[in-house]
């Protein structure tokens, strides 16, 4: 999959992986829907996000993880 919506920029937000060049992080846009706010929240709370911008930063998180594993608690 192709990120056309995801930029990085070195001289932006310290090269954090933002949308569409806006100062919006990726991380931030993951964060609020793993909070369980809407999509309609999220694009109220930043009006220049589009709904495709949401969904390509999921995509976009499930392929960055899949790139390494995060420590995680064994249950008994």
């Amino acid at each position: 999959m192709k990120f056309t919506r995801i930029t990085v920029e070195s001289n932006k937000m310290g090269g954090t992986p933002c949308i569409r060049g806006l100062r919006i992080p990726v991380a931030t846009v993951v964060g609020m829907v793993a909070d369980g706010m809407s999509e309609g929240e999220i694009l109220k709370a930043y009006p220049d996000l589009e709904i495709e911008d949401i969904h390509q930063a999921l995509h976009y998180a499930a392929e960055a993880v899949k790139e390494r594993e995060l420590p995680l608690v064994n249950v008994p």
